[in-house]
Order: C-alpha cells, then sequence, then structure tokens
C-alpha cells in the first residue's frame, strides 16, 4: 500500500499538496492567486510547448507556496515554519483556484502541442476534474479517522521529513510546534461541518481516534512525574537538538523552548481534537457503510470512478470479486495438493492461519528477524532487476518498522516515497505490532509490493523523471499505483521466485485478499452489509486471521472505495500486456513494456491503455522498417 499521502490529500486531491499544515489559520489564496501569483504568459508569438510548460510550473509553484508542508515533505521547502491550511474557508479559495485554472487550462491549444504535453495536457485536465468532483462531497471525507489523519501525520511529518541540521532548522520545528493549535481548531472545525451535514465516522473509529491521539501527548513534558517517558516528539526533537554541533547554552534554550511549544501548541490542539472526537462518538449511529450518509449512493459512485479510473457500477466490482475470489481459491487448490495437506481447503487455510512455523517470534527479536530477511528478499530481487526492466531509480530504500506511537492503528505495510533531492530514501514500512499479522508465508510478495519492483520502483522513478512536469511526478491516480504494486506480486512468479510452495500460497494469499475487497468494500458501502459480516467473509473466505480481517474491515469503512482499486489496476496491466505480447509476437520485449508503463508517471487506467497501444505500433513499425 503505498503511504505517502496523509490527510491534506482532501485539500489538494491529486493537485499538488499534500503533508502537513499551516502555521495559522492556513494562508489566504491572494485574489491575484486565483488566476496565478503571477501573470499567465502572453502566447502571442511564442512556442505552445513553452506557454503549456510555463503555466504548469506556475501553478506547481504556487501549489508549494500555499502547502509549505508538502514543498518540505517532496525536499523543496518554501517555509518550514508551516503546515498546508486545512480551513473550510480555505478549501472554498482552493476551489476557486481550480475553477480557474481549468478555464485556463480549456484555453490551450492542445493540438498545437508536442504528444507528450498533450498527455501532460489531458493528465492535467483530469486533475482538475477529479479535484472538482470530489470536493462536491467535501465533508463525506474523514479529514480524521481511525487509520490516519492529522492526530498521525503531525508525528510523522516531524519524525521522518524535518531534519534539524542546524539551529534555524530546530526553531522551524518548535514554531511547526506551535501552530499546531491553530492547525488542529481547523480540523475541528472540519469535523464540525461534516457532523452538521449528517457526517459521521463509525461509531466504532472514535475511540480508535482518540486512542492514537492520546498516545502522542503522553510521556513528557506533558507528564513530568519521576517515572515519565518522553513523548515520542519529545523524544525526537530531544534528539536532534543533541545531534546538533551547537554549545550547551544554545541547546539548552532550543530544548527549553521545544517543550514550552509542545505544551502550549501541540498538547492544547490535540487536546481540542480529542475533545470533539468524543462528542461525536456519542452522536454517530451504529452504522458502517457510506450509503447511511445523505447522498451516500452517490457519494460512492464517485469514489469507485475516483479510485478505478474507470466508469464501474458497484454491482459489477462485487461480480469481479466474486469471480476472482472463486479463481484464486482453485489455484491455492493445487498448492494443498502440491504438498500433501490432507483435508480441504479450508482446513488448510486454517492450518496456515494457526500454526506457528509460518510466524515468527512476537518479540524483539522476532521483529529483527523479520526486518532483516525482508531486506535480503530486497536485494535478491534488485540482483534481477535488469532482466525486466531498462529504467532504475536512483534513490536507495530502506526498510523500517512502523514507529510505536502509530503502529496499533496504521496499516499492515505501506511505503513512503523519497524527495527528488535524493536526501532521503524511500521506506518501505512494515507493522510489526502483532507478529500474527505478519505470517511468514506473505513476506516476499509483501516485500515485492511495497518495495522492489513494486512501490519503490514506480514511485522513486516517476519523482527523478527530468523530462514530465513536476504536477505530473505526484499524481496519484490508485488503480496504477496499487495497481501495479499486486503487479509487481505477480511479475517475481514468473521470473523463477517464490520457490517455496507455501511463499507462492501466500502471494495467491495476498492477491485472494484483493478479490475479497471487491466483495466487501462493495458489501459494505452500496449491499448495505454491517462490519460483522464483511469480517466473517473474509475469515472464511482467506488465511487470515481475525484480527487481520477486523483491521482490515476498520479500514476499508473509513476509506471507501480505494481497496477496489489493486486488482483493478492490476487486471488491466497485465491485460494490456498480453495484448502486446500477442500484437508482437517474439519481438515482444518486456523491459520495453515495463519501461513505457513507468515512463510517464501515473495515468488513469484508459490513458495507460492508449499508451501502450501507442508504444506497440512504434514496435511494429519498428520492426516493418527494419525488414524492408
Amino acid at each position: 500500500m503505498f503511504r505517502a499521502l496523509p490527510f491534506c490529500l482532501l485539500l489538494s486531491l491529486l493537485l499538488s499538496a499534500c503533508d502537513s499544515r499551516d502555521a495559522g489559520p492556513g494562508p489566504a489564496i491572494a485574489p491575484g492567486a486565483i488566476a496565478g501569483s503571477e501573470a499567465p504568459d502572453d502566447s502571442q508569438g511564442a512556442d505552445a510547448n513553452a506557454v503549456f510548460r510555463a503555466m504548469l510550473a506556475r501553478h506547481y509553484r504556487q501549489d508549494m507556496e500555499q502547502f509549505p508542508g508538502t514543498a518540505s515533505h517532496r525536499g523543496t521547502p518554501t517555509n518550514e515554519r508551516a503546515w498546508d491550511p486545512a480551513s473550510n474557508a480555505f478549501m472554498d479559495q482552493r476551489r476557486m483556484q481550480v475553477e480557474a485554472r481549468l478555464e485556463e487550462l480549456r484555453a490551450v491549444d492542445a493540438a498545437a502541442l508536442t504528444e507528450a504535453n498533450r498527455l501532460s495536457h489531458r493528465l492535467y485536465g483530469l486533475q482538475l476534474q477529479r479535484y472538482l468532483a470530489a470536493d462536491d462531497f467535501r465533508h463525506h471525507h474523514y479529514i480524521v479517522h481511525n487509520f490516519w489523519g492529522p492526530h498521525t501525520d503531525v508525528p510523522s511529518f516531524l519524525i521522518n521529513v524535518h531534519t534539524v541540521e542546524s539551529a534555524e532548522d530546530a526553531e522551524n520545528y518548535i514554531a511547526r510546534l506551535r501552530a499546531v493549535k491553530p492547525l488542529f481548531r481547523d480540523v475541528v472545525e472540519r469535523m464540525r461541518l461534516a457532523a452538521e451535514n449528517g457526517i459521521f465516522l463509525p461509531d466504532w473509529a472514535y475511540p480508535l481516534v482518540i486512542e492514537t491521539a492520546a498516545n502522542t501527548i503522553s510521556g513528557r513534558p506533558f507528564d513530568d512525574g519521576p517515572d515519565a517517558e518522553d513523548s515520542v516528539i519529545y523524544a525526537d526533537i530531544r534528539g536532534k537538538i543533541d545531534a546538533l554541533d551547537a554549545p550547551k547554552r544554545e541547546k539548552k534554550r532550543l530544548l527549553e523552548e521545544a517543550s514550552a511549544a509542545l505544551l502550549s501548541g501541540l498538547q492544547p490542539g490535540y487536546g481540542a481534537l480529542i475533545d470533539e472526537a468524543r462528542r461525536q462518538r456519542a452522536l454517530a449511529p451504529a452504522r458502517d457503510g457510506v450509503w447511511k450518509h445523505p447522498q451516500g449512493k452517490k457519494f460512492y459512485g464517485e469514489r469507485l470512478r475516483y479510485f478505478t479510473t474507470l466508469d464501474m457500477s458497484a454491482a459489477e466490482v462485487h461480480a469481479i470479486g466474486l469471480r476472482e475470489v472463486e479463481r484464486i481459491h482453485g489455484e491455492m487448490e493445487a498448492i494443498r495438493q502440491q504438498v500433501g495437506f490432507e483435508g480441504d481447503l479450508k482446513a488448510f487455510m486454517t492450518f496456515m492461519r494457526e500454526d506457528d512455523q509460518f510466524y515468527y517470534a512476537n518479540d524483539e527479536a522476532g521483529r529483527a528477524r523479520y526486518l532483516e530477511e525482508a531486506g535480503a528478499i530486497i536485494d535478491a530481487m534488485r540482483e534481477r532487476l535488469p532482466e525486466a526492466f531498462g529504467l532504475f531509480p536512483k534513490a536507495e530504500m530502506v526498510v523500517k518498522r512502523v514507529e510505536a506511537f502509530r503502529e496499533k492503528s496504521a496499516g499492515k505495510a505501506f511505503y513512503q516515497y523519497p524527495p527528488a533531492d535524493g536526501s532521503r530514501p524511500g521506506i518501505y514500512y512494515a507493522n510489526l505490532y502483532d507478529m500474527k499479522s505478519m505470517p511468514v508465508y506473505q513476506m516476499e510478495a509483501l516485500a515485492y509490493h511495497e518495495g522492489i519492483p513494486g512501490h519503490h520502483m514506480q514511485l522513486a522513478i516517476t519523482i527523478e523523471l527530468e523530462d514530465i512536469p513536476e504536477f505530473q511526478k505526484y499524481a496519484r491516480f490508485t488503480a496504477f499505483t496499487e495497481g501495479w504494486g499486486l503487479y509487481s506480486e505477480f511479475l517475481p512468479k514468473e521470473m523463477g521466485f517464490y520457490e517455496d510452495p507455501y511463499s507462492d500460497f501466500g502471494r495467491l494469499a495476498m492477491e485472494l485478499w484483493r478479490a475479497c475487497r471487491l466483495v466487501v468494500d462493495t458489501g459494505l458501502h452500496d449491499l448495505r452489509w454491517p462490519k460483522e459480516r464483511a469480517i466473517r467473509y473474509l475469515v472464511d473466505n482467506t488465511p487470515n486471521s481475525a484480527y487481520d480481517s477486523t483491521r482490515a474491515i476498520e479500514r476499508y469503512a473509513v476509506m471507501p472505495g480505494q481497496a477496489t482499486a489493486y486488482l483493478i489496476g492490476k487486471i488491466k496491466i497485465v491485460e494490456l500486456r498480453e495484448e502486446a505480447r500477442a500484437a508482437l509476437g517474439d519481438r515482444f520485449d518486456i523491459r520495453g513494456f515495463h519501461d513505457e508503463t513507468l515512463k510517464h508517471g501515473p495515468v488513469p487506467l484508459p490513458l495507460l491503455a492508449e499508451n501502450i497501444q501507442r508504444w506497440t505500433a512504434r514496435q511494429l513499425a519498428a520492426a516493418e522498417t527494419a525488414e524492408q
């Protein structure tokens, strides 16, 4: 699962913003900035391609000015004292800005652009339109939920993104701590507006939000008792200040200011969010799917289109899921027979779920062993990459355990992309809170998905591309990104990996999980299944534990439609590959197919099909020319 798009995704949805917030209520967009903070380029007599790219660059600069947390995350900081804005008023202004940009884009003569720029033109238009379609349901999007939101993104950002190499860096960090209070004031305002519109989290989600938020303000300096340990953020800033090459007096001053900022800025901000979550919990209905919301059916239809990039109904998605579950069960049955297990497939799944041989110890030694072996799997794949790819990322990648403060609420695994400047590696995060949820037989497929050749290959390559506009590097089309991740679990099978049949079963188990998602996501949000029925479906049809299944349904309930993108995307990528292979025959080059898939950055599935079809036509034309 790609996890580099925090709660500001709901602010900038696929434009150019994500990751944090602003020092006050959020910087207002100046009136002149609605159309652009700089005057549009004069196109008379100028090359249409240059004018178009200048417009995109201008819009991207505006975004980085308006979303300073995102700018820091991408390694191009504009204001390292501020967070991305979160207020409803800012979102009103942002909508106006998007509408103005769409009008400006429509004035561009796409026919005068190069093929690459025509693709960028279409992508940018789609992003703007997708933003507006999503913003029509602004309050339906949960700005805070049990998996992530500002309460998890603030500490994650400060720990993993905000580096401290000077006293000024430390002062910027401290300024961001102070800014949490006004930031969360805006978040709470959005939560209240949603509630006024009849939009509530499922009632069981609020305690999970409260627990995670409370963990962040536990320990020193919030608790100064003799046995108190450092809070997660205090430990981080203290370690960063201690590492500075600065006089002791200066370090003491900075640490005192950080402590004061935690008490005056961060603690009351989190306190306000916790209070609002408690208030809403008492009001929330005991229903799980978004069908419960006003216009819930329309909202879910928009979410399916958004995440799959296809115009598919909930009924169609549900039917694909049922069909794929049946197919994968058949392949699992073959492995059951291969290993000589006596019993039916359901009994085999129970064996795989419960037998201790498939799990490392639930202690620090077991967790260290898991991280070490996951790294070894990625290293082995890295050596074989030239067989299947011509494009490679420059950025390094590391495997890390999800931090303690968020491991109870975070997903099973996710990837955080590196900045373009290479100052930080890409990170494959493994959640090792409960080792019983991380079976060894799934380790190989999980490493391929999150690391290499999965999200690290796809996202790091995209970030490093030099011949596409900046917005295109950060475009997010989930069916493409997660479809590639799932395809990356399948590709190593064709390359001769998964030599252990149990590991191959793990690959199928993870694909089965994605197939079941199509069934339970539509079940929850369209067919009105209660949470318990969805959990039971996963337990009955997969080798995953009841705990794993419960956590999954808790995720799908608050992220409607997102989980459907994985298998829909993978099916389309394989379909396009096999169409190209059939057309090219012996001239088909898997490296060329993969490079063509990745070199444009993320695209909707219909545009991916067009790209591959053009690539196939070029290969055929080149072969015909060579034969003449």
